[in-house]
């Protein structure tokens, strides 16, 4: 049945489905920047909506700087986090799908097109629901021509029977999110851009006055739906790229003896170039970047463009690669092994000012030691042991607060720190190794760690944040990634 439509649909109830890394920084910024809107972010994992329901804000699921500050303020007012799905999509006239779409690991398409059954259970969901008029918002990062699903299902369910009680219409938009973990809230506050696809103009000046409570008009950039969908994996493709070129780029600086931060300094300040995205390091990470180009490999595949999709798949190699290239190195710097040596590893998060490691350098290069035999205790200051342990799928030894509690035991262990304060777990280590850029690590000690240490003792600096002549002129050796002239 046809629902008549105002010429612009008023949005004063929004669900969110989904409570993850984007899900909960984006819906605590509307509800901040538009009071007057009741927003619910809903998922159906209870621990993570407790987690963000906690009086103490230091427990909140996701660290981000200046999010737990926002929900200080509007959690309660116009922002509530609960497990009632089917309540929350019956009272919204605007819906987010903001949930994981990880890679296939079987079936068609395993290893590169994204698994879109939580969306599809998530549309599913609206469609039985949803009453009255819906802003569908695709808010995940889907393959292209994702919303035709979306569509598809919500379009059953408009033109079911079993729906005349509680008659109901939909637009879908899509809406991408452009968030860097670890500086979300700025990027939310002062986005480069918004970008709305859809069909239907009041349905995309309907979320575009949303934004525009906030973001100049002239950055809410507006497109069709496939075009916003591609644009979404086409941005993360270009970025991972640049990580993979100067990473690559790194490995020739140390063969000839150049240094890679004084190359990317020359090529940056080319105008046509810039200088985001060219500080080399041991690899990109995150939620999106080797998920969205391997999907951009899938797509293209499909399409039968195989040079196109070879080209994106080799950004994913180099990446494998430069990580497979850091543990060698450090092993051929030991003599050749590290069975049964210890080594600190700082940083465990895939880049600093976040607590997500999923798919971090870390993780590639700690299994690789641990594989060679190393005796690894691991520090990060926000991601916790719990965390490590489901990552590396290895489980740690006890903390046994003893310094050689790693001399006797077996090959191949691990073990956490939540503190690097006191120095002592840098007890009887043969080398550091830097994995994120964590500002307390760029404040280290040398000339007292080094009396802890197994000499000839070795600091590997993966993201160039030490002061190297500090930790030379302390006794260190020093290997820096890109540093032709390194020990």
């Amino acid at each position: 049945m046809e629902i008549n439509k105002i010429m612009k649909y008023k949005i004063n109830n929004i669900c969110c489905i989904g409570a993850g890394y984007v899900g909960g920084p984006t819906m605590a910024v509307i509800a901040d920047k538009c009071p007057n809107i009741q927003i619910e972010v809903v998922d159906i994992n209870k621990v993570r909506i407790r987690q963000w329901n906690e009086d103490d804000f230091e427990k909140l699921p996701i660290f981000e700087p200046g999010l737990a500050e926002i929900i200080k303020r509007c959690r309660g007012k116009n922002l509530h986090f609960s497990n009632f799905v089917e309540e929350k999509i019956k009272k919204a006239d605007m819906v987010f799908i903001s949930v994981n779409t990880p890679t296939k690991k079987k079936g068609l398409g395993a290893g590169k097109a994204s698994d879109l059954k939580w969306v599809e259970a998530c549309a599913r969901e609206v469609a039985r629901n949803a009453i009255g008029h819906t802003i569908v918002v695709e808010k995940s990062t889907l393959p292209v021509r994702t919303a035709e699903v979306i569509k598809e299902i919500l379009n059953a369910a408009q033109n079911s029977s079993s729906n005349e009680s509680h008659l109901c219409s939909f637009d879908v938009l899509s809406n991408p999110e452009f968030l860097a973990e670890g500086t979300a809230i700025n990027d939310l506050m002062y986005p480069d851009r918004v970008l709305i696809g859809g069909e239907n103009q009041e349905a995309i000046d309907s979320l575009s006055e949303i934004y525009s409570r906030w973001v100049p008009r002239n950055k809410i950039l507006e497109t069709n739906i496939w075009s916003s969908e591609l644009a979404k994996l086409t941005a993360n493709a270009f970025l991972a790229q640049r990580i993979s070129s100067i990473n690559s780029v790194s490995a020739l600086c140390e063969a000839t003896g150049a240094d890679v931060r004084e190359v990317a300094r020359a090529i940056g300040s080319d105008n046509r170039i810039g200088s985001k995205f060219l500080d080399s390091g041991p690899g990109f990470g995150g939620s999106c970047f080797k998920k969205d180009i391997l999907n951009l490999v899938y797509l293209a595949e499909y399409f039968g463009l195989n040079e196109v999709a070879n080209f994106w798949e080799s950004v994913v190699k180099i990446n494998s690669w430069h990580q497979k290239r850091i543990s060698e190195i450090i092993v051929k710097k030991l003599f050749g092994t590290v069975a049964n040596k210890k080594l600190v590893i700082l940083g465990f998060a895939f880049k600093a000012n976040t607590n997500d490691t999923r798919e971090s350098a870390a993780i590639t290069i700690c299994k690789n030691l641990l594989n060679e035999g190393a005796n690894l205790i691991i520090h990060d200051p926000k991601v916790t042991a719990s965390q490590i342990e489901n990552d590396l799928n290895i489980n740690p030894i006890k903390f046994l607060g003893n310094e050689n509690s790693f001399l006797n035991a077996k090959s191949g262990i691990w073990e956490y720190s939540k503190y690097i304060n006191n120095l002592e777990i840098f007890n009887n280590a043969y080398a550091i190794v830097i994995l994120t850029e964590w500002d307390e690590y760029r404040a280290l000690k040398w000339t007292e760690i080094v009396k802890r240490m197994v000499p000839p003792a070795w600091v590997f600096d993966s993201r160039s944040i030490v002061n190297t002549e500090e930790v030379r002129d302390a006794g260190l050796s020093l290997w820096r990634l890109g540093d032709g002239f390194g020990d």
